[in-house]
């Protein structure tokens, strides 16, 4: 039997305004990084269907 999945804290003060200022301006990612990340998505996916 699964354990019961504990409520998530709710954030306050910097906390909060950090969390609300990257959501709204997420990191940018490097064309090279989206390439790498692109191929290991494609190998896992052939992976999964063979």
């Amino acid at each position: 039997m699964a354990r019961p999945i504990k409520e998530t804290p709710i954030l306050f003060g910097s906390d909060a305004r950090r969390f609300e200022e990257r959501m709204q301006n997420p990191p940018k990612v490097s064309a090279e990084k989206r390439a790498e990340i692109r191929c290991s998505y494609e190998t896992i996916r052939k992976m999964m269907v063979d």
